[in-house]
């Protein structure tokens, strides 16, 4: 019989606006104490209509797709230290 285990990672997000440039600073701190960062960013054309929250979406979304990659790579490198047999990159 297998026994469940809850684990929970703490993800922080935080935004600054400059004019029309947002920028996301991403921090996911793992169960086993890792810190992964990352970083995201958006621009605005100027004939766009102000919207911060448009800004941050993209922004925080760029900067979770680099968190993404930032973790196939440390579960790849994982794998690997633990088999001996050669392994394909995760994607």
């Amino acid at each position: 019989m297998q026994t469940q285990t809850l684990v929970g990672w703490h993800i922080e997000m935080e935004f600054r606006e400059d004019g029309p440039r947002t920028s996301a600073a991403a921090m996911l701190r793992l169960g086993d104490g890792t810190e992964l960062r990352a970083h995201g960013h958006s621009s605005r054309h100027p004939s766009d209509p102000e919207q911060l929250r448009v800004g941050e979406e993209v922004a925080g979304a760029r900067a979770l797709n680099d968190l993404a990659s930032q973790l196939l790579t440390k579960a790849h490198r994982e794998i690997q230290e633990a088999n001996p047999l050669p392994t394909h990159p995760l994607s």
